[in-house]
């Protein structure tokens, strides 16, 4: 078992190489343009998904050591002998490789992937058992409030003012869960009985987490 460190990565208006031209490569490519990063795919053989994907710079030959040059990550789609070449190059110029479905050759793993009014949630298996992924990928989605983007809100609103009035970092997880405790409790909700997907997790907002260091999230 790999221990990975979870990242999300920037790839807005960078090169990366995509090696292969197949469907899976294809699939592929349409999270790499979502990202904005700026692709090259190398294939001798192009399915017409590629082909017809615009703004997408198309090499038709076998990929090459120096169609690493410049990029910031490499993905290897294409047959098991292509992807060990690209993960061995690849490795010298220390350029990070997702190898689809070839965990022995990879250096990234693209993760299940939540994404819901802002929030993004990532979940792999270190690339060894991606249908598990999905599922678990599949249970999150179904468990996320449909409020989701009145939370966010909220959070954008209370982050502003806990910086203006210079709230420690170990008192802003339990002012939030009370911020957004609060968006159930309007007039519409008054004398109801239904549970709120937070009521659960009240009590925390009773007394502060133990925080080991400032996290990010709580900015």
């Amino acid at each position: 078992m790999r221990n990975l460190l979870p990242l999300f990565l920037d790839l807005a208006d960078r090169q990366v190489l995509l090696v292969g031209g197949g469907p899976v490569a294809a699939a592929k490519l349409r999270q790499l343009t979502a990202a904005g990063a700026r692709v090259r795919v190398v294939s001798p053989e192009i399915v017409d998904e590629i082909a017809a994907m615009p703004g997408v710079e198309i090499v038709g030959r076998r990929f090459s050591a120096a169609d690493l040059d410049g990029v910031w990550l490499a993905i290897a789609a294409a047959t098991p002998e292509a992807n060990r070449e690209v993960a061995r190059e690849a490795e010298a110029r220390r350029v990070f490789v997702n190898a689809v479905d070839d965990p022995e050759n990879a250096s990234a793993y693209l993760s299940g992937v939540v994404r819901r009014d802002a929030v993004t949630i990532a979940i792999s298996t270190s690339g060894d058992a991606p249908a598990l992924t999905a599922l678990v990928r599949e249970a999150l989605d179904a468990l996320l409030p449909r409020e989701l983007a009145d939370w966010v809100e909220t959070a954008r609103a209370e982050r502003k003012r806990w910086r203006r009035d210079g709230r420690p970092m170990n008192a802003r997880k339990p002012l939030l869960l009370r911020a957004l405790n609060a968006i159930y409790d309007t007039d519409a909700n008054a004398g109801s009985t239904e549970e709120t997907p937070l009521d659960r997790a009240r009590p925390v907002a009773t007394s502060a987490p133990r925080l080991d260091r400032p996290e990010d999230s709580w900015r």
